[in-house]
């Protein structure tokens, strides 16, 4: 995935904090400069003009995101998502040996007992139970609520194949010379699709075993045919050195996507590998090329973020082993032959993509996202959906002031002693041109977007309302970077990380709402008090702002979309990852004056 940091004005973080806590009165909340507190009027000011826009993003970069969305999505205000992955496989260990060729000494060639799958959940731990189980509730589950063994939630369930994919995903790209890294995008789904290996790795049978034996339990297709993400723990079967004795209690695993896979293929594609393919892991991934989950028949199913990276398939097989016996020469006859259980993992490491494919899309999201019209709805969608671009002060440069040689700064400004001249055009918006010629003194700017709450409700069930993003990301479209309110937002939230720079803000402020649905979103709010501020004392130039959703404001790369647009040719690559949609009031003269879209700026004036 193609990714441009915005790291460069963090790496001096460290210093800075020092310095701006101790003596820079540029970034108090009193204002770009200390004067007589009886000098000042508090106002406030939400005139100035703003203008926001839509913008379809088609397919983005998709390759080695740190998490990965599996399932369906439904959103009426937006549509269909579903979401399939292709990741890599790595060798636990290099050049792995199997005991499968000296027939002289291993009379029993390995077999494999049984292949697994392991990917873990993001979850919460709510109940830790006296009889050695723990009650958990699983994270990041967006769409129908998870099933939980009862008839009302059995919605939630999909069909899931996993495949052996025959795509080599590779790590430079050849059209650049090998020297930047190969890009993968959304819409590379039908390439996989035809190109995976047509045999069904997850091909448990839809049986139980008989009561007291052991075996796949899969009567009700929850490994493939009817797979939902369970929210139990898995109970393990081990045994004792002899092999024999089981271990009781049966220890417990945490709730993980757990699926049986076939033997046969892992048989002859590692314990059977040819000579060589295990050398080391760059042979390996042209060998075994990856493992593609797809999704299907999703009514309307439901989808999780999980980190596939943390998943691993281990393979269960015995094994001869030969010691020797007390005996000086090598000969078979003086050796000891025992059977032994082995186990051999392999990573889900590697490059992977996330595979994103919409449908039923809502025509008014359409065709606002598609307009390049004032917007009266903002849409912003994760995934391969939308952002918004926003323009401040306007582009009226009529007039341009330049400093007073005889201001004097004992006395108020005034008309008799005005702090700057009027000048011809200057390159800057007259509105900001005025903001200095008033001499304001910012003590806080902010853009506040309120939540259409009609577009956000419509249409669903009526116990069932859309997951809102949690948060939103404003940053400066322009020159593909952060704004300076970000980068000195040093805030932090330990216990949840994805809420750190909350001076800088974006997070969902939520309601309750009378129709009897719980709380929904009512506003998001953005400080940029310094990147105005920086605007009026520092000259610094005006720049387009993009805004999108994000699933974790503590990551700042950006991904390239396929086919740039007239406006840019990136987006948030954690806007990429993030599947979830609000609709926000935009700025267009036909919003109600109370949602529009506005910046407000808190100052203080000389009297």
């Amino acid at each position: 995935m193609y990714k441009k940091t915005f790291l460069r004005p963090i790496l001096i973080v460290g210093i800075i904090t020092i310095i701006f806590a101790s003596c820079d009165k540029d970034f108090n909340e009193l204002g770009t400069d200390i004067v007589g507190d009886n000098h000042f009027g508090f106002e406030v000011d939400s005139t100035l003009t703003v203008k926001a826009y839509n913008q379809k993003l088609g397919a983005i970069a998709s390759n080695n995101l740190p998490i990965n969305p599996l399932g369906f999505y439904s959103n009426p205000a937006f549509g269909n998502t579903q979401a399939n992955v292709v990741t890599q496989l790595e060798l636990s260990s290099i050049n792995p040996v199997f005991n499968n060729t000296d027939t002289t000494l291993y009379e029993d060639l390995p077999v494999i007992d049984s292949v697994v799958m392991d990917i873990p959940y993001f979850k919460t731990l709510k109940t830790a139970n006296s009889n050695n189980t723990n009650d958990y509730e699983l994270d990041s589950i967006y769409g129908a609520k998870p099933y939980d063994q009862t008839s009302a939630t059995a919605n939630s369930k999909f069909k899931l194949s996993v495949y052996q994919s025959n795509y080599y995903l590779r790590d430079l790209d050849p059209n650049q010379s090998l020297a930047e890294q190969q890009l993968f995008y959304t819409d590379q789904n039908s390439l996989i699709d035809n190109n995976k290996i047509p045999v069904l790795l997850n091909n448990a049978p839809l049986t139980d075993p008989p009561v007291g034996s052991e075996g796949t339990h899969n009567a009700d297709g929850r490994e493939n045919e009817n797979f939902y993400f369970d929210k139990r723990e898995h109970a393990l079967t081990t045994y004792e050195s002899d092999g024999v004795t089981k271990i009781t209690p049966s220890p417990r695993s945490v709730p993980s996507m757990r699926l049986h896979l076939r033997t046969d293929v892992f048989h002859d594609k590692i314990l059977n590998a040819p000579s060589g393919q295990l050398a080391n892991n760059a042979l390996f991934k042209n060998y075994f090329r990856g493992i593609y989950f797809k999704v299907e028949n999703g009514s309307p199913g439901n989808m999780s973020m999980i980190n596939f990276k943390a998943g691993k398939i281990t393979i269960f097989y015995k094994e001869d082993q030969i010691t020797p016996d007390n005996v000086t020469t090598p000969d078979v006859n003086e050796y000891r032959k025992e059977r032994v259980s082995k186990s051999f993992p392999l990573n889900l490491s590697g490059n992977t993509i996330s595979l994103l494919q919409n449908s039923n899309e809502n025509i008014d999201y359409l065709n606002a996202a598609n307009s390049s019209q004032e917007a009266s709805r903002l849409y912003l969608k994760g995934g391969e959906g939308a952002m918004a671009f926003i323009d401040l002060f306007g582009s009226t440069d009529l007039k341009g002031y330049v400093l007073n040689n005889s201001y004097n700064e004992n006395l108020p400004i005034s008309a008799t002693n005005p702090k700057y001249n009027l000048t011809g055009p200057n390159g800057i918006s007259d509105e900001i041109d005025d903001i200095k010629f008033n001499g304001w003194l910012i003590n806080e700017a902010n853009l506040t977007f309120y939540v259409d709450k009609a577009a956000m409700s419509n249409n669903f069930p009526a116990t069932n309302l859309p997951v809102e993003p949690n948060r939103i990301f404003l940053y400066d479209l322009t020159n593909k970077n952060v704004l300076v309110d970000y980068t000195y937002d040093y805030t932090s939230n330990g216990s949840s990380p994805k809420f750190s720079k909350f001076i800088h803000d974006g997070i969902l402020h939520t309601e309750d709402v009378s129709d009897g649905r719980g709380a929904r979103g009512k506003r998001y709010r953005i400080r940029i008090t310094n990147y105005v501020r920086n605007l009026i004392k520092n000259d610094s130039t005006n720049v387009r702002l993009g805004l999108s959703v994000t699933e974790n404001i503590n990551s700042i790369g950006l991904s390239k979309l396929r086919t740039p647009n007239t406006n840019f040719d990136s987006a948030p690559s954690m806007s990429v990852l993030n599947q979830l949609g609000t609709v926000l009031y935009g700025t267009s003269p036909v919003v109600p004056d109370d949602k529009k879209l506005k910046l407000k700026i808190y100052y203080t004036k000389p009297n």
